[in-house]
């Protein structure tokens, strides 16, 4: 894969600029999604800063050498529950989500710790590429449904007499509409865009899929027809003009604090820190892959650990979420061929001042689903496609080989979770296991590919 501009490149100000804005769109919906979902007055725009401000410190863990930014992590999202469910106030389950991310972080930090006196040769051996390359098409697969599921859903609803909820207002074809538009226009510019347009799909096609959305919102409005309303602006009414942080509503919980309490948060965030790990490892050899640099050698897994953890915690501080590594990001520097650093820390400082443009932050947030469904199409492909091309170099005419990329296939692509408690096994987590212990129960047969590698 050729890229325009490489980690080390600087593009101009103004261009670096609109790259960042489309990295901010790009990872914007999943972001604010964890704490919509959380719930209990968590804060969008303090996920957001929360986000900006663990992605530097991660560039500066890694030296700004993994062009890659950190948002909200889904993974976590149990275990935030269990914060504030095991809370005797709000107070005291918003310092859970601090207390908890801290845990999280200091299991990277173990095992950052341990990577840096035992090396990476032995992940690379019990995750080689017949591995790795299908876990990273599965993180691709697994989220098909959300960008599918997403193309016919808008943002507006409204009471239906006898319903139990409010329901969508907008025609699902309507949805569909604005949602292939936004693709359609995104792989236009991609495949026949030349330079800054080339390199800029994303914001042309959710500025084309938006249009189209508004003219028939304003139309529905106008005429009152709900079929048409797929945008809303009610947002706008309500703003909030600065970010509620997680640290200032935890201040008061201190004097609740339990050994109990203690202990749940660290059964429901410790274990989960163990499955992104993994999940960790397949985005930087996704990303190693996209860059032509192994990210696990240099800066080296240590650092990028150390930069995930410690970035999750400062994410939970400010904004409550953990953050992890963005598989829209790498998605994003994958299409538009832009792996600039300075676009990546750009993007960080812009999500942190975003967080106080209450105009700013209200307009993101009405871009209705389909429009963000149409361009996830684009991004998850191509995290799927990236995967796929890591095993480009392995016998699959080899039944051991085969077995491996099957295995970790159908399980991830068949959604297989497993659940202890309130830790749960993300089908990712699982088909990685599973690849691996294939691979291993398979290890005394070694294919050509394998041995070349290794006399390399």
């Amino acid at each position: 894969m050729k890229l325009t501009y490489n980690v080390e490149d600087r593009p101009k100000f103004g261009q670096t600029l609109v790259f960042a804005i489309q990295q901010l769109l790009a990872i914007l919906a999943a972001t604010i999604a964890v704490p919509a979902i959380i719930g209990n007055g968590m804060s969008q725009s303090a996920a957001l800063f929360g986000a900006g401000v663990g992605t530097i410190v991660y560039l500066l863990f890694t030296k700004f050498k993994s062009p890659v930014f950190l948002g909200s992590s889904f993974a976590f999202i149990g275990s935030m529950f269990a914060a504030f469910g095991g809370a005797a106030s709000a107070a005291l389950g918003y310092l859970g989500l601090i207390i908890g991310a801290a845990f999280a972080g200091l299991v990277y930090v173990v095992i950052a710790i341990i990577v840096k006196f035992a090396g990476v040769k032995w992940i690379n051996k019990l995750m080689p590429a017949v591995v790795i390359g299908p876990t990273v098409a599965i993180i691709g697969l697994s989220l098909a449904g959300n960008a599918v599921g997403d193309l016919s859903k808008g943002n507006v609803t409204h009471i239906v007499e006898g319903a139990a909820e409010p329901v969508q207002s907008a025609s699902v074809y309507v949805c569909l509409l604005c949602g292939l538009l936004t693709l359609a226009v995104t792989m236009i510019c991609s495949v026949y865009g030349k330079k800054m347009i080339k390199m800029i799909p994303f914001i042309i096609g959710i500025a084309s899929g938006y249009a189209l959305a508004a003219i028939f919102t304003v139309i529905g409005n106008a005429a009152n027809v709900e079929a048409l309303k797929v945008i809303n602006f009610s947002g706008f009414q309500n703003m909030q003009w600065y970010p509620d942080f997680t640290f200032l509503k935890a201040f008061n919980g201190f004097g609740e604090i339990t050994p109990q309490f203690i202990a749940t948060v660290a059964v429901a965030y410790i274990p989960v820190a163990f499955v992104v790990f993994a999940e960790h490892i397949a985005d930087h050899k996704n990303l190693s892959s996209i860059i032509e640099k192994d990210l696990l050698e240099e800066p080296g897994l240590h650092r990028t650990l150390l930069g995930d953890g410690v970035g999750s915690i400062a994410g939970a501080f400010f904004g409550g979420c953990p953050n992890t590594t963005y598989g829209e990001s790498v998605g994003c520097v994958a299409i538009s061929g832009n792996a600039s650093i300075s676009t990546i820390f750009t993007t960080a400082i812009l999500a942190i001042i975003s967080a106080f443009l209450a105009p700013f932050t209200t307009f993101l947030a009405t871009i209705p689903s389909c429009v963000m469904g149409g361009v996830c199409i684009a991004l998850y492909g191509f995290i799927a496609v990236s995967g796929l091309k890591m095993i480009q170099s392995v016998d699959l005419g080899d039944n051991k080989n085969l077995f491996v990329v099957s295995v970790i296939l159908i399980a991830g692509v068949g959604g297989l979770s497993v659940s202890f408690g309130k830790v749960t096994l993300t089908a990712v987590a699982c088909a990685l296991i599973l690849g691996i212990l294939t691979n291993l129960i398979l290890k005394g047969k070694k294919d050509k590919s394998e041995s070349v590698s290794e006399e390399k």
